[in-house]
């Protein structure tokens, strides 16, 4: 595949040692954990290039995770890079609140309606994948008081849903892991249904009983809070940083059909499956058949290269928002809502994405990550291997027979990372799994070099249980 990159000359020097000790006097990360970040600080990544990054040591990686769900050209593309700075230097900036626009903004909104289901053609943009979904809710609110049905402010989430980390969105989150007792949640309105956790469904249970359980729950669950109360069902098609969880087969029809049912919105929350992950612009329509009356969308979107973000918005939500009454104000939006640069970002990674047919890479060579990453079904702590295309999952139990998890204790998903980051591998760690979303640029053999990379820091963890006393299986 053809790639562009600005190559190793093109970076800055600096100081590895110095920017290690600075981090770890001044910055707060994302879920950091004190203990470990007090006493080891933060590895410092230093460059990128393709489908690899470097450290400042020079020890060369490939990126399995990309970045963080969102890299997916890859590193280093002098496109991007050009068309970011030419716009930077154009204008970098204007506001864009009331009745201010710029080229890149506008632009980009119409190419994401054009690419978007049919009929939904409008746009806000924001930062990140959090504050998208923000607006998702505060605009669901709005649209059900300009109708007249102000009582509807309580929302429908999961468990195991990942909707982002402001107030709100953290509220809508159903991880346990990331629901820390020390924070407050707006508990009042977001209610959590079950998880659609078909490797951990109730024993004896087929996936079709699944399904219906997990749909009667939901249709129960609207009959108790009342259907009138609630504003809108929020939806990964297939729940990310949960573990790469995708419902069983109706799920999606059913419960759009239910919110269809009681005037509830549904949200795809297409943070992650959206831009190539699956194989297209948006899974909703194209992978699981569904036209939901907004989709969240970031990463992806400018391909990690700017913060950029977009709620996609159905024509008939807006026009319910505007009302009888247009004499309104939609107070709702941020100072860099259609930044500038980062909408070129987005309009520079849709043609790269085209020019390259990155869709067409995703689904042709998808299935072969798949297939590679199911052999490791073969070891023996690994019990479940899940997912679609360019996101994937490793699932690791003690026993298999029983799907046995690992007791905490072990961090069984951090160990494995760990080794194969030694190897040169980067993984993702989440409890008991490991999650693979690399740039979609990837080829067979960058695929080969990320699955063997786990298969041996599968092997040689399991090994180094076995020293311990570790009993498997």
């Amino acid at each position: 595949m053809e790639r562009t990159a600005a190559g190793a000359g093109h970076n800055r020097a600096f100081d590895a040692a110095q920017v290690h000790a600075d981090d770890k006097a001044h910055v707060i990360h994302p879920w950091a954990h004190f203990e470990s970040f007090h006493r080891d600080g933060s590895m410092v990544m230093a460059r990128g290039e393709g489908a690899h990054v470097w450290d400042g040591n020079g020890k060369r990686y490939i990126d399995g995770i990309g970045g963080l769900w969102c890299m997916n050209l890859g590193y280093g593309n002098a496109e991007m890079a050009d068309a970011i700075a030419a716009q930077a230097r154009e204008l970098a900036y204007f506001t864009p609140f009331v009745d201010v626009t710029t080229a890149p903004a506008a632009t980009l909104a119409r190419m994401l309606a054009d690419r978007a289901p049919a009929g939904l053609s409008r746009v806000q943009f924001s930062n990140s994948g959090s504050d998208a979904n923000e607006s998702a809710a505060r605009l669901a609110h709005y649209y059900h008081r300009r109708r007249g049905e102000p009582e509807r402010r309580r929302f429908l989430s999961r468990v195991d849903a990942y909707h982002g980390s402001t107030f709100l969105a953290m509220s809508l989150t159903g991880k346990p892991a990331d629901k820390s007792p020390d924070f407050a949640y707006a508990t009042e309105y977001v209610h959590h249904l079950s998880s659609p956790y078909v490797y951990r469904r109730p024993e004896g249970m087929t996936e079709a009983e699944f399904c219906d359980h997990l749909v009667n729950e939901m249709a129960e669950t609207i009959e108790r809070l009342g259907p009138k109360t609630i504003a809108a069902f929020f939806a990964e098609p297939i729940l990310g940083s949960g573990g790469v969880l995708e419902p069983p087969a109706g799920y999606h029809r059913r419960t759009l059909d239910l919110c269809r049912q009681h005037g509830i919105l549904y949200i795809s929350d297409e943070v992650v499956t959206a831009f190539g992950r699956l194989g297209h612009w948006f899974a909703s329509e194209e992978v699981f058949g569904i036209v939901p009356d907004m989709i969240v969308s970031a990463k992806g979107i400018s391909s990690g290269y700017v913060p950029l973000a977009a709620t996609i918005v159905s024509d008939a939500v807006y026009d319910g928002m505007v009302g009888a009454n247009p004499d309104a104000w939609l107070t709702n939006g941020f100072t860099y809502s259609g930044h500038p640069v980062a909408c070129v970002a987005g309009i520079k990674t849709i043609e790269i994405m085209e020019r390259l047919d990155i869709l067409g890479h995703v689904q042709r060579v998808g299935p072969y990550f798949e297939e590679r990453l199911r052999s490791l079904a073969d070891e023996p702590i690994v019990g479940d291997v899940r997912g679609r295309k360019f996101m994937l999952c490793t699932e690791y139990v003690a026993d298999k027979e029983r799907r046995t998890p690992f007791t905490p204790g072990i961090n069984i998903g951090r160990r494995i990372a760990d080794a194969a980051e030694a190897q040169g591998v980067i993984v993702r760690p989440l409890e008991h799994l490991n999650i693979l979303s690399p740039p979609l640029i990837l080829t067979r053999d960058e695929i080969d070099e990320l699955v063997e990379g786990l298969r041996g820091a599968v092997r040689a963890t399991a090994d180094a249980l076995v020293r311990e006393g570790v009993r498997l299986g």
